[in-house]
């Protein structure tokens, strides 16, 4: 007589952190494993470097596109059903893109791919954090800084490699074993959790701020390296620039909103998510620009320039036991506030002349702004969403994620406005506007030092009674397998 059939069981938060992680990091690698190929991507199919620049164009826009609706249909769908289908249709992209015969395949394909992972942070996120709550969100920061700091990274090199050695199409196959497993895993360990948004889907918001925001992250995102005087730059940053003003006039007045602004006006969400960015604003602005003065104050190379902000990724991987270690102890206002002046001073010091030709100086301080700007985003991402409810999460993520692309995009053209017209030539160029423009950077993260005193003073506290493991009496093991619905 044979035995009772056993199903493997997958502990749902161990599967929720494998799948968020694999899916992060294909996420976060794409986003800049083929900027080293395009050259080559551009000879082989024939088409001009500007013609492959549409590659990376379509991916970015399509990202953006994807944020806005990302929280409703996680809310309406279910979070594991959008989740593993943006991350089912980012794999079969992937596969896609490196069987791309010419050049309009592959800007097709990669635009699915940056339309699935618009949608895969937000509800990726939501997933975690309702896997885990508040007062065990300080666990998560090893799994977070992972896909945000090391994969993007990563990316160049990685990409240099593989294009060198292999060809340019293995960039995305490597995606498709991940991407696959993960899918499967999720399928059998995710848990379901509908929301069940109130009214009817906001038709008017997703026509306002889906184009908005595409178009305006095609201006920020194209308009330092094609000119900002280039129509196609112009006209999407008027137009988007007037959408978003609607968007915004119409969400809130809205009875059921695409994005529910009004979490904006909790004082710890809207102090975290107006930190996110300003961080990725001074951020990304610092990681565009410092290159650039590298280059012009030493005459270095493109990858010289490139390997000498990656100590800041090793900074940011100890971020990770900082917060994990401190958090609990001195709380997110105290541990953010004088982690954003330390990190405004180390970006001060690299405008300082003499500091950028000192190679190990750069390596050191690269690796400081990893390290204590790396803790007062970490503990920002973990503690600003501890008034949230489960009810909100979704678009909470969805608002994080929206304001933080922006922030970086912003970031970026603000310190490409600051250089202006000066260039980088093999005789080394002027490096005072590139100096100018980190000192930029440096003002806007020390400005993120006021907004964090709205923090809260102590981190969250686990509830008088923890044991929202133990199953329902008289359920057993089937209680941790059942889905989580609600309207």
């Amino acid at each position: 007589m044979s035995g009772p059939l056993i199903r493997p069981r997958i502990r749902p938060r161990v599967a929720v952190v494998l799948v968020y992680t694999a899916a992060m990091c294909m996420n976060g690698l794409d986003s800049t494993i083929v900027n080293p190929a395009l050259y080559t991507i551009a000879g082989d199919f024939g088409r001009p470097l500007s013609a492959a620049n549409t590659v990376e164009t379509a991916f970015l826009v399509a990202l953006a596109v994807g944020l806005p609706v990302a929280g409703w249909l996680g809310d309406r769908f279910g979070t594991k059903r959008v989740f593993l289908g943006a991350l089912t249709a980012f794999t079969i992209a992937s596969a896609v893109c490196g069987l791309a015969p010419d050049l309009n395949t592959l800007v097709v394909a990669r635009a699915v791919q940056g339309l699935a992972g618009g949608l895969l942070t937000p509800v990726g996120m939501t997933l975690l954090f309702r896997a885990f709550p508040p007062h065990e969100r300080m666990k998560l920061a090893k799994v977070l800084i992972v896909p945000t700091a090391l994969m993007p990274a990563l990316g160049p090199p990685l990409g240099g490699l593989l294009t060198e050695h292999l060809s340019w199409h293995w960039l995305f196959f490597v995606n498709v074993p991940i991407g696959a497993a993960a899918v499967l895993l999720g399928f059998f360990g995710l848990r379901e959790h509908v929301e069940g948004p109130e009214g009817k889907f906001d038709t008017v918001g997703f026509w306002l701020a889906t184009p908005a925001l595409g178009l305006l992250t095609y201006a920020l995102g194209f308009g330092p390296s094609q000119g900002w005087t280039r129509p196609a730059v112009t006209v999407s940053a008027a137009l988007g620039s007037v959408l978003l003003v609607a968007a915004v006039l119409h969400q809130v007045r809205a009875k059921t909103p695409l994005l529910k602004l009004r979490l904006l006006a909790d004082r710890v969400y809207g102090s975290a998510s107006a930190l996110a960015g300003v961080t990725a604003a001074g951020l990304m602005g610092v990681l565009f620009v410092f290159p650039l003065l590298y280059q012009a104050s030493l005459g270095a190379s493109a990858l010289d320039a490139g390997l000498s902000v990656f100590p800041e990724a090793v900074g940011l991987m100890l971020a990770s036991q900082v917060v994990d270690r401190l958090l609990p102890k001195l709380g997110p206002r105290l541990l953010t506030v004088p982690a954003l002046l330390v990190a405004a001073a180390v970006f001060a010091t690299l405008a300082i002349p003499g500091v950028a030709e000192n190679a190990w100086s750069v390596r050191g301080l690269m690796f400081l702004i990893g390290l204590v700007l790396g803790t007062a985003v970490l503990t920002v991402q973990i503690s600003g969403f501890e008034s949230i409810g489960p009810a909100d999460m979704g678009q909470a993520m969805g608002l994080f994620q929206i304001v933080r692309t922006l922030g970086g995009a912003l970031g970026i053209a603000a310190c490409a406005a600051v250089i202006g017209g000066g260039h980088v030539t093999e005789a080394a160029a002027d490096p005072g506007p590139y100096r100018t423009a980190v000192w930029v950077t440096a003002a806007l993260v020390a400005a993120g030092a006021v907004i964090a005193l709205r923090l809260p003073r102590e981190a969250p506290q686990p509830p008088p009674f923890d044991d929202e493991d133990a199953p329902p009496p008289g359920e057993g093991l089937a209680a941790d397998e059942a889905p989580a619905v609600k309207g």
